[in-house]
């Protein structure tokens, strides 16, 4: 019966509202921001490389950025692409990419946003975020308090559940070592880092995520170097299927409807461009300008789907484990790890067991951060925060011990009203996000842009926090 409810209220969120809302918004920012993205993506490296600078005792921009992909890289770019594979064929990944690249705009707009309307705290951090920018920006106390309370329930608590059912899957079906055993040792690492606060967070994260991304995206290119001369015949695949031209594909998928449907779904999932998680680490970071942590924000969605979704896709797709006459022979996270142990054996198993905890692990921490900060714009007290803390480790065993799809489903409908929520806000308040935009084109031919949001004659209102007033 839970099942059932599930599926027709994801039916109803994705297949008539989320995905024309998602792709429309994404493309209208594209186009308002002069397809940004493209434009300045050689600038967007260039944010990132000068991004620990400047921050004294508060959240570097370069840590932001890694509370932000810890959240991004999780079991979307390993299990995610793999069942997206397995319902939705190789066209899905072509879609994930077309999700990624308008959504590198949106996560622009959303995370420019968050830098515009942030609060200072009394540590000198900053909190911000879909709930800051809805009350301050658009005056509805009510709408932030309901997506702070839809977030805290989809990161802290569904998302959460994902990640640590991923990693009990892997390691029960890897390695045989029981679910319990594994909640045991996640509440044991986790403990320490969520008790420690968003600094403990931002340490952890700034050295983990490169270190793993980078391993597995290594393994990913050797594995594509080894079959560089099927690399041709998988991208093709990936297109025919995409438009429904793959008549094999289509007769066992259901063509391009199911393609787009999967392919959204996990690309979302995945990268989060435009479901207003992301702009809450991009909030605490101290910088000189709000466009700043927009391109950095805007550059992880790339990093997540485009690069590291991809190099899952490739590793699949070229494994020969991956059977589209019998899809669902071996699903989720289980599928990338099989296709990596078919080149390297016992050693590839071990090493992907590894990158898929340590994928999932992050994402726990990342997601704990992004409902810590909207606990505090509900007013939560220090006793409240460490009983949530609490909650959040039971949700980690219950994830551990709970079933794949019932808990998948949970989080693609959490996921798609916290997103709706957002993006609704998000096009509302696009001209702030514009006018800062164009405040940084402005003054970068002078050297590096610094803004000052006092009588700026780019912005459509005076912003009352305090925070970007210089005079």
């Amino acid at each position: 019966m839970l099942d059932a409810v599930i599926q027709w209220t994801n039916t109803l969120i994705w297949d008539y509202l989320l995905i024309y809302v998602l792709l429309g918004a994404g493309a209208y920012f594209t186009i308002r921001t002069r397809f940004i993205q493209f434009r300045l993506f050689g600038h967007f490296w260039s944010a990132l490389s000068h991004s620990r600078e400047g921050a004294g005792q508060g959240i570097s921009g370069f840590q932001a950025f890694c509370i932000g992909l810890a959240s991004r890289v999780g079991t979307g770019n390993i299990a995610g692409v793999a069942i997206a594979l397995t319902l939705g064929g190789p066209g899905a990944i072509f879609w994930m990419w077309i999700v990624a690249l308008v959504g590198m705009a949106t996560a622009f707009i959303e995370a420019t946003l968050a830098q515009l309307f942030k609060v200072s705290q009394p540590d000198g951090t900053f909190r911000g975020g879909p709930a800051y920018y809805i009350e301050r920006g658009l005056g509805s106390r009510l709408w932030g308090c309901v997506f702070a309370v839809l977030l805290i329930f989809t990161f802290g608590l569904t998302f959460n559940a994902v990640q640590a059912n991923t990693i009990a899957d892997t390691l029960n079906s890897a390695h045989g070592i029981p679910p319990l055993f594994t909640a045991i040792g996640l509440v044991v690492l986790a403990a320490p880092v969520l008790f420690g606060g968003m600094r403990a967070i931002a340490r952890v994260a700034e050295w983990m995520l490169p270190i793993m991304a980078m391993a597995y995206i290594a393994l990913a290119l050797l594995i594509i170097g080894l079959h560089v001369q099927r690399i041709p015949e998988v991208l093709a695949l990936i297109v025919r299927s995409a438009f429904g031209f793959d008549q094999a594909a289509a007769g066992v998928f259901g063509g391009i409807a199911a393609a787009l449907l999967n392919g959204v779904k996990r690309g979302l999932f995945s990268n989060e461009a435009g479901m207003g998680s992301a702009p809450n680490a991009a909030a605490t970071a101290t910088i000189g300008h709000p466009a700043t942590q927009g391109f950095i924000q805007s550059l992880g969605v790339f990093v997540d789907t485009i690069i590291i979704c991809s190099a899952t896709a490739f590793i699949v797709l070229v494994s020969g484990v991956y059977d589209p006459a019998q899809p669902t022979a071996v699903a989720g996270a289980s599928l990338t790890q099989a296709s990596v142990a078919a080149w390297f054996g016992d050693i590839g198993m071990m090493f992907m067991t590894l990158v898929i905890f340590l994928f999932a692990f992050s994402s726990i921490l990342g997601n704990y951060a992004y409902a810590d900060g909207n606990l505090t714009y509900l007013g939560a007290s220090v006793p409240i925060i460490q009983v949530f803390r609490v909650v959040v480790l039971l949700a980690v065993i219950g994830g551990c011990l709970g079933e794949l799809p019932t808990v998948w489903g949970l989080a693609d409908v959490a996921m798609g009203l916290m997103a709706l929520v957002n993006l609704v806000a998000i096009l509302l308040l696009g001209q702030w996000a514009f006018g800062a935009l164009a405040d940084y084109e402005q003054a970068l031919p002078k050297g590096t842009p610094k803004f000052d949001s006092k009588a700026n004659p780019h912005l459509p209102a005076a912003i009352k926090t305090g925070v970007w007033s210089r005079g």
